[in-house]
């Protein structure tokens, strides 16, 4: 009896995705608001952050998936700022704890971006400088640019289901 073997290589390549990095000042749900105004998405809260190394950082996210044209958008944040204390002994009878704040990257690469807006299911060229140049109208938002994730050496933190 002959064996056939199914190769399913094509099947299960990269999601393909677009990557835009968002750079503000603003809160992550008023930045959601203003995205929702400018681009008529509906982007809302999820109810749990993402989260890594078990509430060592989390990250707030906001999801809509467009049934219409079969994409979901995300909107995650990249910073997260935790405050430890540290134990510190000087050469005193009492022994204190001084707050740090120590701030996690979702993507390390990327430090100074506060946000992502990863659209699944890539867009054109010319609709992914549209949706670019609509952020950039926004007059809160200091830049906004298109990523290549495949140049991303963390890009599985970008997997939020």
């Amino acid at each position: 009896m002959a064996v056939r073997k199914l190769v399913l290589d094509d099947f299960f390549d990269e999601e393909q995705y677009t990557l835009i990095g968002i750079h503000c000042t603003l809160e992550d749900y008023r930045i959601a608001y203003l995205l929702n105004k400018h681009l008529e998405i509906n982007l809302l809260r999820k109810p749990v952050d993402l989260d890594f190394d078990n509430g060592k950082s989390t990250y707030s996210i906001f999801e809509w998936e467009d049934d219409r044209h079969l994409k979901t958008w995300s909107l995650v944040s990249n910073i997260c700022k935790r405050e430890e204390f540290q134990d510190t002994t000087y050469t005193s009878l009492f022994e204190t704890q001084e707050p740090i704040t120590k701030t996690f990257n979702l993507i390390p690469e990327y430090k100074r971006v506060n946000f992502f807006l990863k659209i699944e299911n890539e867009y054109t060229d010319s609709k992914e400088k549209y949706i670019v140049n609509q952020i950039l109208s926004i007059p809160q938002i200091v830049t906004a640019y298109s990523i290549d994730a495949s140049q991303l050496k963390s890009k599985d933190n970008l997997i939020f289901s």
